[in-house]
């Protein structure tokens, strides 16, 4: 519910705050007071769009702040709130929209900056709106199911074929892809097939290129390397014209060998040139071998090099590294066991679509059959209360449509024009019919206010005090059924005279039992029948107009009436306090 609105530098109010109770609040004032400055304010707060000259003259920015405290019932709220990351603090909401002269409107919810689309979104499950901006879920022929389910008790039903509906909607999607150009898919198989079998016969091993490099780096120069070994052994060992290194390090072993048996602090070095000696042996040895196992192989080589050039056109097609070409090769294998599988699994979906289909299709009859049921009683339930709000002879009624689509659903339903009460299963016919999550049925509601004339969609029902009392009838029909928590009514009372004006004035605050109901009226006797009272006033503070509010009690209120019945005088004194002490009339 609305907890409190604070208005700063709109049109005349350059700070007007107004605190709310749960319940009937009436808002009366002089004509041109500045009532509907309030409900311009909230429509604007929850996502109206600005007209010009809004800001207070000689202000720079206008601010609308409203505080709402909210509960976990309004599930479609729930979501809306959750999507937009938005988290009630303790049950409470705060609505915040600036408005500055130059640059684009802002608005925050508990501190979060939202977009005028979603502003609104939640703005109309804080709020209803009556007035002459139409500001009405009820006039939307896409809510009208939503009020219908709640008053026919029809909304876990709902719920139920929702999750049904978007399973079968998830099963289509898949068989659609999987059916999707037949032509590619074989494309696709024969290209796969042919990657998968390239890089496979190609055997590619994690580390080979690396070692074929390095062999052909040794095939490429086997020359080079033949001749530089056998300089190194010859070196070593010396070529017979002359000696080698083994031949010197032989002499200096033999000489270290003679002084260490003349001073043995030598005999450490005599090991060393001992040790010497093996390990140039050896050397020689390795380096005679090597020698001897080089080749020059121009066949080899070619092998290498055709292998490499293989490696690096399988890189360029399939990964930048050997790794990456594997893993390309696993998963085109296992697209293509997929695509081999497609046609048993395009079969094992539409045995389930067919399944799902007939199943949903009972379940949206017997939801459409509920809800045909239900309207019949609402359609009468709202002609009693427009015959109390004095519109008697006027009808109401509830349209179902059902739109043939070869994708739907069938459905088994009698003639809209039949009673249900008088159906036979033969009497109902077979439709192939368009499903959505709310069901097969495309709901509207229709009414006539004059006699002799047809019912037409409510949303065309021309304005004034005759649709006023519409919406009256049809909220205090729908009650608790309705999630919005506060409703305001702006001109309720249009074309309402005393008598008539108690009625509706009773009306609201039956409504109040499950909203909190704010009514700008007119009329003292919808005014007395409220359980607060607010008096909207202009005053002229030196040279500026302003708007105040004041919550009258006691002696103001019966003031208040008195004045608004033609004039303070004892009579209208008298009738205001006969109207505040009854209010069960």
């Amino acid at each position: 519910m609305l907890d409190e609105l604070d208005i700063r530098d709109f049109v005349l109010a350059d700070r007007l705050s107004v605190h709310f109770d749960p319940g009937f609040t009436a808002i009366t004032g002089e004509t041109g007071a500045g009532k509907s400055l309030i409900v311009d304010a909230l429509g604007l707060l929850l996502g109206d769009r600005p007209s010009a000259d809004i800001v207070r003259r000689g202000a720079q920015t206008a601010r609308i702040e409203a505080t709402f405290i909210v509960g976990g019932e309004d599930e479609d709220l729930r979501e809306l709130l959750t999507a937009s990351g938005i988290e009630p603090e303790d049950g409470v909401l705060i609505v915040s929209r600036e408005f500055p002269l130059a640059g684009r409107a802002s608005a925050r919810i508990n501190g979060r900056a939202v977009v005028q689309s979603t502003l609104a979104a939640i703005g109309a499950r804080l709020v209803d709106i009556h007035s002459q901006t139409e500001h009405l879920a009820i006039l939307r022929p896409a809510e009208h199911v939503n009020y219908l389910d709640r008053y026919a008790g029809t909304i876990a039903t709902r719920t139920a074929l929702a999750s049904g509906v978007g399973e079968l909607r998830r099963v289509r999607v898949e068989i659609e892809r999987l059916q999707r150009d037949a032509r590619e898919r074989t494309r696709r198989q024969e290209r796969l097939a042919f990657e998968v079998a390239e890089i496979e016969s190609a055997q590619v091993a994690p580390n080979e290129e690396d070692e074929l490099r390095r062999e052909r780096t040794r095939l490429a120069n086997a020359e080079q390397i033949a001749q530089l070994a056998a300089q190194a052994y010859g070196a070593l060992e010396g070529d017979g014209a002359a000696s080698g290194a083994a031949d010197a390090l032989g002499e200096a072993a033999s000489s270290v060998a003679q002084l260490a048996r003349l001073d043995e602090s030598l005999a450490g070095e005599a090991l060393q040139v001992e040790a010497l000696q093996s390990q140039l042996a050896d050397l020689s040895r390795t380096l005679r071998a090597y020698s001897e196992q080089v080749e020059y192989n121009p066949e080899r080589l070619q092998q290498v090099e055709e292998r490499l050039a293989l490696l690096s056109t399988l890189k360029r097609k399939y990964g930048a590294t050997l790794g990456e070409i594997s893993t390309y090769a696993a998963a085109a294998a296992a697209e293509l066991d997929e695509l081999g599988t497609s046609e048993d699994r395009i079969a094992r979906l539409i045995g389930e679509e067919a399944a799902l289909s007939q199943r949903l299709g009972e379940e949206a009859a017997a939801l459409s059959t509920a809800r045909r049921e239900a309207a019949q009683r609402f359609s009468e339930a709202v002609e009693d209360q427009l015959a109390d709000l004095g519109l008697s002879g006027g009808r109401f009624g509830v349209r179902f449509d059902l739109r043939q689509d070869p994708a739907g659903v069938q459905v088994q339903l009698a003639p809209a024009t039949m009673s249900m009460a008088d159906v036979t299963p033969s009497d109902k016919a077979l439709w192939t019919a368009a499903i959505d999550r709310t069901g097969i049925d495309r709901i509207e509601f229709l009414v006539s206010l004059n006699p002799g004339e047809p019912l037409r969609p409510l949303a065309r029902v021309a304005s004034g005090g005759e649709t006023s009392r519409l919406m009256l009838a049809l909220k205090t029909i729908l009650g608790a059924a309705d999630a919005v928590a506060t409703l305001v009514f702006d001109e309720v009372d249009a074309g309402v005279g005393g008598r008539s004006g108690r009625i509706v004035g009773h009306k609201l605050s039956g409504l109040a039992t499950h909203h909190q109901v704010i009514c700008i009226t007119h009329l003292p006797q919808i005014a007395s029948l409220a359980g607060r009272h607010l008096a909207i006033e202009k005053r002229v503070e030196g040279e500026r107009t302003t708007v105040v509010a004041r919550a009258l009690r006691g002696e103001e209120r019966l003031q208040e009436l008195a004045i608004m019945l033609g004039g303070l005088t004892p009579a209208t004194r008298t009738t205001a306090r006969e109207l505040l002490g009854d209010g069960d009339d």
